[in-house]
């Protein structure tokens, strides 16, 4: 049997689990089961059909990619797009930079498929499908009649022990979604597809020329960018920006799948979820008696069929019926069951109005590790910063802001001006204006320190980094 490189598609903005997945921060890489991201779930489950991974991810994601793949200790290279082209196009890359014989898996970041083993069971039942020039589509066997997704109808048997498709289906409405389920001929399209390297390029030289065409020039530019060091493990590749700027956006099912004549299904049996609404997210809590199913510290008291999602305080729901709530430090969303769908549209207002929290977190994610703005007024601001043991910020000064650090945990290494020096809990200094400055943790436990900004100005880009292991000097 041949070796299959999976190839893990990160791509996403992830709007409709507002207010916890933010474009900053996607769902893909949110704890959302237990403590572990969905991509971080998917990497793992791929890691027993391959010792290393593609990954294809958004420039601005790159180090919450390499820090998945440092956590499910996976090795691979990281191709990164510098603007987003659809499913057609992220798949092109991965094919033109893997080998020819390839067999390639490639998975959304962000579904839930708790059983792994029936996975990889379902996978190698496409092996030979796809090792016979087919590309094989693995599809869900549905529950219900759902709206949400999109459908594969089975056709005739294949030599190979798969089916062929007859047919692709769009996301139906619910009469047409109940009378496919009573068919029982079709299967919920999950998005994830088997093909040799070269077959799949092949496809795309046939449907979308235009597309292999951009993505071809895009990688024959492509640079290599090292990692850093707080991201063993991964291999940046940057594909060539203006050339994959030019390329066209498409799905894969538009521009490949559905003119493709030689497409195959495998029926998936076990459980999955694309986990695309705070419906889906609920379900994955077990519900109590009065069908509450509660994350954190929530608290239902005279309720029904509510859920709570509620990890930094309590939140108590008194005698609701069918809502959902979320809390996340600055922002809260109160909906109904029914409306779980329409949280995307929200999200588009708050757009529209410049609202920070349609697309930032207040606890912002970085390669060395995060800070928290705890509270900002009138020429102050005061932050939680979090380094990763051994990671560094950037050599910088900052020309309207002075800073005071604390260090609350674990041993800070500071470089001001000329001087270095370490350190220790309940110990701190200052920075001022325009005095170049840097935080190191030379440490093997987290370094955690509070930061007091003050200033006439201070906002994020009053940063000139003149040094940085991440590749982002000025």
């Amino acid at each position: 049997m041949s070796a299959i490189v999976p190839v893990i598609l990160c791509g996403g903005s992830g709007t409709r689990l507002w207010p916890l997945s933010r474009k900053s921060f996607p769902k893909q890489f949110v704890p959302l089961v237990g403590d572990k991201s969905l991509l971080q779930l998917t990497l793992e489950r791929v890691a027993g059909l391959g010792p290393q991974v593609l990954a294809v991810a958004a420039d601005d994601h790159r180090f919450l990619v390499a820090d998945c793949l440092r956590l499910a200790k996976l090795e691979g290279t990281v191709l990164l797009e510098p603007v987003a082209r659809n499913t057609a196009a992220a798949m092109a890359l991965g094919a033109l930079q893997a080998k020819a014989d390839d067999l390639l898996l490639f998975c959304p970041a962000d579904h839930h498929i708790p059983d792994a083993a029936a996975f990889h069971a379902t996978v190698r039942q496409g092996v030979a499908g796809a090792e016979a020039g087919a590309i094989v589509t693995f599809g869900v066997v549905p529950s219900f009649p759902s709206t949400a997704y999109g459908y594969i109808r089975q056709g005739k048997p294949r030599p190979d022990g798969s089916l062929q498709v007859a047919q692709f289906i769009e996301k139906p409405d619910a009469a047409s979604a109940q009378q496919l389920l009573l068919q029982g001929d079709t299967l919920w399209n999950a998005g994830i597809f088997l093909a040799r390297a070269s077959v799949l390029i092949a496809a795309l030289e046939q449907h979308a020329p235009d597309i292999l065409a951009s993505c071809r020039a895009a990688m024959q530019e492509a640079r290599v960018e090292p990692a850093g060091a707080a991201t063993s493990g991964a291999r940046f590749l940057r594909p060539d920006r203006a050339a994959f700027e030019a390329c066209r956006s498409q799905s894969i099912d538009y521009a490949v799948m559905e003119p493709h004549k030689d497409v195959a299904v495998v029926p998936f049996r076990g459980q999955w979820s694309d986990v695309g609404s705070w419906n889906a997210v609920a379900d994955l809590t077990p519900p109590d008696a009065d069908q509450n199913r509660i994350e954190g510290q929530g608290w239902a008291h005279g309720a029904t069929n509510t859920f709570i999602h509620a990890p930094h305080r309590p939140v108590v729901a008194l005698g609701t019926k069918d809502l959902l709530i979320i809390d996340t430090p600055d922002a809260v969303l109160v909906a109904d069951r029914a409306s779980a769908e329409q949280v995307k549209d929200v999200v588009a207002k708050l757009e529209k109005a410049n609202s920070a929290q349609a697309s930032l977190h207040r606890k912002v994610v970085r390669p060395w590790g995060w800070y928290d703005s705890v509270d900002a007024g009138e020429r102050f601001q005061v932050k939680r910063i979090g380094v990763k043991p051994g990671a560094s910020l950037s050599l910088q000064k900052h020309h309207h802001r002075a800073e005071h650090w604390i260090v609350v945990k674990g041993t800070a290494q500071v470089t001001r001006g000329a001087e270095t020096f370490l350190l220790s809990e309940n110990e701190s200094t200052y920075i001022p204006i325009g005095v170049v400055h840097r935080l190191h943790n030379p440490g093997k436990m987290e370094l955690e320190m509070i930061e007091v900004q003050s200033g006439s100005y201070l906002g994020e880009d009053d940063i000139v980094r003149l040094e940085d292991t991440y590749g982002r000097t000025s």
